[in-house]
């Protein structure tokens, strides 16, 4: 069995942090790099994330939370907020990132953004909202498998008030929406949950080869 695969096995939604053991600077910035490597739609990346560590700050996102210890027990508190409207200026930012990164002309990527601008900016703002939502998914999956790669604990989280946090952080304002929300840091020997046996659909019964 591969190691990742026994690493997936590993992890679990963890419920109490161990709030003496922290998480490094090191670990966390590979973290955010596997984010920043996500796979999205375009290439576009319609999301932004935020590391909360401040301390007061984690203390009002917790009641809107649900009460969940995670929010202020973890090392940090990861909030993925998804952009709530993808305009032609977001794309030609994009398109300029790639004439610089493969040194081509801009004009070379005319017909990619013809395609972008068909697909995308006749969108309404809830379908654009929901597509970028769905790419912001994507980068938090990487997130737990990179974080269970370096066996760091995670707690992934839809259990919160997105409309308060989107006031609390300021995100409205910028055009996003708190999409998601993850906790790290390491677990508590005395987390019952991290016994429990994973439970998931049978292979054959989740999987169909056609």
């Amino acid at each position: 069995m591969s190691t990742y695969i026994k690493d997936l096995q590993w992890r679990y939604a963890t419920k109490k942090f161990d709030t003496s053991k922290k998480v490094s600077e090191e670990d966390l910035a590979t973290l955010l790099e596997a984010v920043q490597l996500s796979a999205s739609s375009y290439g576009l990346q319609p999301y932004h994330v935020f590391i909360i560590t401040d301390t007061e700050l984690r203390k009002k996102l917790q009641p809107v939370s649900w009460g969940q210890t995670q929010i202020v027990d973890s090392t940090y508190l990861v909030v993925l907020a998804n952009k709530t409207e993808v305009d032609a200026e977001w794309i030609e930012a994009y398109l300029k990132n790639i004439s610089e990164t493969r040194s081509i002309p801009l004009d070379s990527l005319n017909e990619y953004r013809e395609m972008m601008h068909g697909n995308l900016l006749n969108l309404s703002t809830e379908e654009k909202s929901k597509w970028s939502a769905k790419q912001t998914y994507i980068a938090l999956g990487n997130l737990l498998s990179a974080a269970a790669t370096l066996k760091i604990d995670t707690t992934p989280m839809e259990g919160f008030d997105a409309t308060a946090y989107n006031e609390i952080l300021g995100l409205t304002d910028k055009g996003l929406n708190a999409c998601v929300v993850t906790a790290i840091g390491y677990r508590s020997e005395d987390d019952a949950s991290q016994h429990y046996a994973k439970v998931r659909q049978p292979t054959k019964e989740l999987i169909t080869q056609i």
